[in-house]
């Protein structure tokens, strides 16, 4: 009988014996002369054990056929291990470096109050959270910009007096001294009638053209005296409805209405429920008013009361949409003007951050930006009186990632 066969007839062996038993068999294969029934018994450190109380698996594993090594079957050494070498590059070949291109977002936000839609100015980096489809970024880069504007320029150019054609043209005159090359601005006139002078350009010289050839008319007597102030501005919503963003209408007029077909009732709520569109009134003939205002006599009278009423309707356009109004007397003020209105409507906080999701494929990425104060909660605004401010963010609600092919 075999030596495992021997194992088999006495009691079971235990797991560790039987492993160890047959890493013995291993580590010294039996001769073809051992292998068959010799009437050897086992030695010490071979003899069968009881099973444990708790059972488990005997000895008894069957026979084990253990091949027989063949000395021409040994593999060869493994070769030895390449040494390590540096690249260097070839005499008068310049370095070569690698360059990963990390895409980055740049995001336009404006903070105006709700009110008066006003620029909100000291903000921190740490007031603003920005999320990429639902997941927050990481701010790297913030500073405060002028970012380009979409404008119409609305002005009244009829016979109503010479002064006020003047004050239209020096008013929009300056206004495109201080347009950026990234602005698109219009320009329409309107007496009874609406006139486009000039449709969206990035070109200035375009709308300065236009008013050089109007200047050239304002030394001739006008088709019309009368003003429809109401149906222009209508008209002038309409087409801004058309163009994406935030818009401005830059209404530069007497305020006079004559024979519109739109009653104020009607504008004023045209006006109320324009989207997106800011109105900034300039009054013209205001030197006039200042030389003349308070005369005598029933006709002074019920100009001054027609003129308070154009003034009136030109400060309601203005608060109804957030703009301002302004009345200059000098046209030495013009400048000013101008550049207070630039500064509301420009004004505006870039952010600069590596989006976490840095697939370049093409895909749209929603983006929603929140204001926090310095715990983290929604930032609150007060005034000096300590009333709470209600206060608008604007900026673009998403971006298209760029395709790994480009």
């Amino acid at each position: 009988m075999s030596l495992l066969r021997r194992f088999h007839t006495s009691s079971r062996l235990s797991i560790p014996l039987v492993l160890a038993a047959a890493l013995g068999l291993t580590a010294a294969p039996l001769c073809p002369a051992q292998s068959q029934d010799s009437g050897q018994t086992p030695s010490a450190q071979q003899q069968p054990q009881a099973a444990p109380d708790s059972g488990g698996p005997s000895g008894d594993n069957g026979a084990i056929a253990i091949p027989k090594k063949n000395p021409d079957d040994n593999p060869p050494p493994p070769p030895p291990a390449p040494e390590d070498r540096t690249f260097k590059n070839p005499a008068g070949a310049p370095s070569v470096s690698l360059k990963i291109d990390v895409p980055e977002v740049t995001v336009d936000v404006g903070v105006l109050l709700e009110k008066t839609h006003q620029f909100v100015p000291g903000l921190k980096p740490g007031n603003f959270r920005v999320y990429e489809d639902g997941v927050p970024q990481k701010i790297e880069g913030f500073k405060r910009v002028e970012a380009p504007i979409t404008a119409l320029l609305l002005c009244e150019f009829a016979a109503r007096g010479w002064i006020y054609r003047m004050d239209m043209l020096n008013t929009a005159w300056a206004f495109t001294q201080q347009l950026r090359p990234q602005d698109y601005v219009a320009m329409m006139t309107f007496d009874l009638n609406t006139h486009i002078v000039s449709d969206f350009t990035q070109d200035k010289s375009q709308i300065q053209e236009g008013i050089n050839e109007l200047g050239m008319e304002s030394y001739m007597p006008a088709a019309f005296s009368e003003t429809d102030i109401f149906d222009a501005l209508s008209e002038g919503i309409d087409r801004l409805s058309r163009v994406e963003g935030q818009k401005y209408i830059i209404l530069i007029a007497s305020g006079v209405d004559t024979f519109s077909k739109l009653t104020l009732d009607k504008i004023l709520k045209k006006v109320k429920e324009s989207h997106d569109i800011t109105i900034f009134s300039i009054a013209t003939g205001g030197m006039l008013m200042e030389l003349t205002g308070g005369e005598g006599g029933m006709s002074g009278g019920m100009r001054d009361l027609t003129y308070l009423q154009a003034e009136n309707q030109l400060r309601t356009f203005a608060n109804l949409t957030g703009g301002m109004y302004f009345q200059p007397v000098f046209a030495a003020s013009l400048p000013d003007v101008v550049q207070t209105i630039n500064q509301n409507i420009r004004s505006k906080y870039e952010l600069v951050y590596r989006p976490t999701n840095a697939k370049q494929d093409g895909t749209y990425r929603k983006l929603r930006v929140e204001l926090v104060d310095d715990e983290g909660k929604p930032l609150r605004m007060q005034d000096q009186k300590h009333h709470p401010l209600k206060y608008d963010i604007i900026a673009r609600d998403g971006y298209r990632a760029r395709q790994q092919v480009e």
